[in-house]
């Protein structure tokens, strides 16, 4: 006689025991298709900034969450999605593929190579769009990032955990002082990133050859999107390259990320969300335009010493119209950041190159991120170029001067020709302090005005050739002493008069009316 009630009990057993592997997905239909735009019906359970699967293999980007529709944008595929195309939630928002592999690597927003070389295998995801360490979290901004330029590590000093904007009109130098920072880094123990947002292939190209060229690519990774790359592309960028910057931050490193740049960001976001139907605000850019940048740029930050003490410091740059700092995208992101270096083009054409204005650019960090020794020898140098730069208006007038006016003149002159330098030729601390020193004494009234680079590159040559043990004296973190001072100073008057002497073709030459021959700070 057959059990029916063991066989019942057998049958509820393995139907209890079986797993149903196929997970069901929420899945719609395209209802429209257009210009990377796609709006999906049938698509419940969406999450904003949520990565949708459109039939076909493509990958997509939920923005607009609407009563009875969808609207995505389209990371690729924008000719080959039809109507009526199935499209998948996958319950997951963007994600950024992050590790240590990443360094020496040039890859795309979604963590995909482009330098032809191996696959990389992430050691772990993180989401794109994450909160910002809390106050609580954080700790003091007091640990100089050195960008080897004097003009900036003198009087607007960048900390480590800082947000620094770089603003000023198209070809004055922007993304030169960016790459000069990064190559300063060498051997510093920070981690860089550089994003580049909607630039020409070309342009991008040159910027990796030299970084290659220096050896900067061993600690740096490049997460690109060119002028070619779709909008949302270009708007997903910055966020991924900063998620890739959090995962050595939380691992308690120094990250420095650069963003080239977010004029182009804001753009790609406003040609997504006119297309998208958002209301448009100023200058047609969506109401939310502020957002954009901030929760990006309040990732980074210095953690506190119980969370590990990494640091992300940001270099935004910005592009401005016909040096318009107040236009909508400039007054956002300067109220979001701790300062600004703002470049000049009027500077940039007279031949002072960086053509960092002092004037208009600011630390909000200031000295407590500064080496004790520069903060010494600099604190009133900014003061004299302000009454330099005063007193320079009168002149233009044509009045007599006096001789201690014509003093104050000649010696801010120098001053500004000191504070010009070449790309790629960054100063350690210690030959900062050798120049600084220098500039502000006596000694510059017996150089001859346009030839204060010449005389300050070969004196710096002589230092290290004869006197290397004055550098190895000098204390960047403590404050200088008559004796290093004197010591100093002797060494340059020893320099000039072996210039003048000896070596006074090599000194004077043809440097008369001389302008650095230093076009490519115009990147």
């Amino acid at each position: 006689m057959i059990d029916v009630k063991a066989i019942g009990k057998s049958i509820v057993v393995k139907i209890n025991a079986v797993q149903d592997v196929s997970a069901e997905r929420a899945c719609g239909t395209i209802l429209y298709s257009g210009d990377g735009i796609i709006k999906i019906s049938g698509l419940q359970d969406v999450k904003y900034n949520e990565l949708l699967e459109v039939q076909g293999g493509y990958r997509a980007l939920a923005l607009n969450l609407e009563q009875d529709c969808v609207g995505a944008v389209l990371f690729s595929g924008e000719d080959k999605v039809r109507l009526g195309d199935l499209v998948y939630s996958t319950g997951q928002t963007v994600q950024m593929p992050v590790g240590e592999m990443f360094l020496g690597r040039i890859v795309s927003p979604l963590g995909e190579p482009l330098d032809g070389l191996a696959e990389i295998k992430p050691a772990e995801y993180r989401p794109v769009e994450f909160p910002a360490p809390a106050i609580m979290d954080r700790g003091k901004v007091n640990k100089p990032l050195q960008t080897g330029i004097l003009a900036i590590d003198s009087m607007i000093p960048i900390g480590r955990g800082q947000r620094e904007l770089i603003i000023g009109d198209r070809q004055t130098g922007k993304s030169a002082i960016a790459i000069d920072t990064i190559l300063n880094q060498k051997g510093e123990n920070v981690i860089c990133i550089y994003v580049a947002i909607g630039q020409k292939a070309s342009s991008l190209a040159k910027t990796i050859n030299t970084l290659r060229s220096s050896g900067a690519m061993e600690y740096t990774c490049v997460v690109c999107s060119t002028a070619d790359d779709d909008a949302p592309l270009q708007y997903l960028a910055p966020y991924s390259g900063c998620a890739l910057a959090e995962y050595f931050m939380y691992a308690g490193k120094d990250v420095l990320i650069i963003y080239d740049d977010l004029s182009k960001h804001a753009v790609a976001y406003r040609t997504m969300s006119l297309l998208l139907k958002r209301p448009a605000g100023r200058e047609a850019y969506p109401g939310d335009v502020f957002y954009l940048h901030s929760r990006l740029l309040e990732r980074a930050a210095k953690l506190s010493e119980e969370k590990g003490g990494g640091s992300i410091t940001a270099l935004p740059i910005v592009e401005t119209l016909a040096g318009d700092i107040s236009a909508y995208i400039p007054t956002n992101v300067i109220s979001i950041t701790d300062g600004q270096i703002y470049l000049e083009s009027e500077l940039f054409n007279s031949g002072v190159r960086p053509a960092v204005n002092v004037g208009l650019s600011v630390s909000r960090v200031g000295g407590s991120a500064q080496r004790t020794a520069i903060r010494q020898i600099a604190g009133q140098l900014r003061i004299n170029l302000a009454q330099y730069r005063e007193l320079a208006i009168f002149m233009q007038f044509g009045s007599d001067l006096d001789s201690q006016t014509q003093k104050i003149l000649s010696r801010g002159a120098k001053i500004t020709d000191t504070l010009k330098q070449r790309q790629y030729l960054n100063y350690s601390v210690r030959e900062m302090i050798v120049l600084l020193i220098v500039s502000q004494s006596e000694l510059v009234d017996q150089i001859p005005e346009k030839k204060i680079t010449s005389y300050n590159e070969g004196l710096l040559d002589y230092i290290h050739a004869n006197h290397e043990d004055i550098l190895s004296e000098l204390d960047p973190d403590a404050k200088i002493t008559d004796d290093i001072r004197n010591k100093i100073l002797s060494v340059a008057e020893d320099y000039i008069n072996c210039s003048v002497g000896d070596h006074a073709e090599s000194l004077n030459g043809n440097l008369e009316g001389e302008e650095l021959e230093n076009s490519s700070f115009a990147q």
